[in-house]
């Protein structure tokens, strides 16, 4: 019995082992609710605010998304419903990249962990500089 609880301990290590490793940008499909929240410029040049949002991302699973966004800056507002788009890449230890275009002339630089196998994916922007926003994306449905 030992015997045959070592090779499935070793089976279970193993399955988890592969997971971690096997991310690619099939991993992130569907659509994606996500909630945000940090610091931005609150117009160009402007007062740094405070900025919530929620987001419906969907992955086409092949390195292109699109997105509409509701944003509110403590002091700029709420911009609703805007539409936005980019491309993502994938490394195979599930760490991610993502540039996308919010909005005319905005473009931002997300650094991701995907975890839960895929249905769950954390990030933060990491350029432009004055933007320190940080998010929880889930799967809502592989669409």
């Amino acid at each position: 019995m030992a015997t045959i609880a070592a090779a499935q301990g070793f089976s279970s290590e193993s399955r988890r082992s592969e997971k971690l490793r096997g991310c690619s940008l099939a991993t992130l499909y569907g659509a994606y609710g996500i909630q945000g929240q940090g610091t931005r410029p609150s117009a160009p040049g402007g007062p740094t605010e405070s900025a919530i949002g929620v987001i419906l991302r969907v992955y086409d699973g092949a390195g292109q998304f699109t997105q509409v966004d509701n944003i509110k800056g403590s002091i700029s507002g709420i911009a609703p419903d805007r539409p936005g788009y980019g491309t993502y890449e994938v490394n195979e230890d599930c760490t991610a990249v993502t540039h996308l275009e919010p909005g005319p002339g905005i473009s931002l630089e997300e650094r991701m962990v995907i975890v839960a196998g895929g249905d769950e994916v954390l990030s933060i922007v990491s350029t432009p500089l004055p933007v320190v926003m940080s998010s929880r994306q889930v799967r809502v449905s592989a669409r």
